[in-house]
């Protein structure tokens, strides 16, 4: 079962393998789609399995027009979407301090893991991380985006901005420790 249209079929004709194999050759790659709209691993798995529980449930509405992993990306995000929005959380003044008191430091950055931007991706407040995923990483406009997440246009510029912001200074200060580990253990 290599292709997409034979698992669909398969599994949609009741064939007890097929829905693992769509899982194996899926999962992966949505775990990490997931992953960047979670606030941790735990959350990202907790996506990914709701999202296929629809998957599977909503397979027989796929009409094999467009990508079938593009299809299933699309259920990943809604489905972490919605769960942002049954939790959607206010900042608290003191998470905001927290924020405020990062110090860039001046060096630019150059290269960085994956690993280490998605965690840093994670630590940010959930609408700011909802904002940025979508237009960075989806490439939605701000419209878009308003009509999503149930915020205005102005809300959304904000949000990205101060996400950026919050990176920035966020990878600013992760390299300056790297540094500065790397100065004191040689």
């Amino acid at each position: 079962m290599e292709d997409f249209r034979d698992i669909i079929d398969a599994c949609l004709s009741g064939d007890h393998r097929a829905p693992g194999a769509l899982y194996g050759k899926l999962a992966p790659k949505m775990y990490g789609v997931c992953l960047r709209y979670a606030k941790d691993m735990h959350e990202a798995e907790d996506n990914l399995q709701e999202g296929f529980v629809t998957v599977f449930t909503k397979l027989k509405d796929f009409r094999h027009e467009g990508s079938f992993e593009g299809w299933v990306r699309r259920i990943m995000i809604n489905v972490s979407l919605d769960n942002y929005r049954k939790k959607q959380q206010l900042l608290y003044v003191d998470e905001m301090k927290k924020l405020d008191s990062a110090t860039p430091d001046e060096e630019a950055i150059v290269h960085l893991p994956v690993e280490d931007l998605v965690k840093v991706i994670q630590e940010l407040p959930p609408r700011y991380r909802m904002v940025f995923n979508l237009y960075v990483m989806e490439g939605y406009n701000h419209a878009e985006i308003s009509r999503e997440l149930g915020i205005s246009e102005g809300a959304s510029k904000s949000d990205l901005s101060r996400a950026r912001e919050i990176l920035r200074n966020k990878l600013k200060e992760h390299y300056s420790d790297v540094r500065h580990n790397r100065r004191y253990s040689q």
